[in-house]
């Protein structure tokens, strides 16, 4: 006896949506959680000098940061030093890690004593390359 060729009627493919919304939200979250949303700014106000061979920085690393406002206001890295602590500092940081270097920032009114002080200190620690921060000329020149 031949049996009649039966055939089920199929149901259309469904998508679950609950499950495809619980994957988006990890994904969300994994993405925010994982996000750098500021870079380290400084912690000091400090108006750069003008100069007119400032050119952007080819370093593969983000040297340690000596931040000189006055004569009262040092920063190393975001942490407040006194002149008289810098050279120890320094000295601590570069043993720590030598190939990070270290890059200085001065203010245009800050007291060139100061400055030769600070330069003072880092050849006292030994930090003999030291790339300083300026900005371009506003004019353009």
């Amino acid at each position: 006896m031949i049996r009649p060729f039966y055939t089920r009627k199929r149901r259309s493919p469904v998508v679950i949506i609950v499950s495809l919304i619980d994957i988006l939200a990890i994904l969300l979250i994994f993405f925010i959680v994982t996000t750098t949303f500021r870079h380290k700014s400084p912690q000091l106000k400090i108006a750069l000098p003008e100069s007119k061979s400032a050119a952007p920085s080819e370093s593969e690393t983000n040297p340690y940061l000596l931040e000189v406002k006055d004569e009262n206001t040092l920063q190393l890295d975001g942490t407040p030093v006194t002149l008289d602590a810098l050279a120890g500092e320094l000295r601590r940081i570069n043993e720590a890690n030598p190939k990070k270097g270290i890059a200085l920032q001065a203010d245009e009114n800050a007291p060139f004593r100061v400055i030769v002080r600070v330069m003072d200190a880092l050849r006292e620690a030994g930090i003999r390359n030291i790339p300083a921060f300026a900005r371009p000329p506003e004019n353009g020149q």
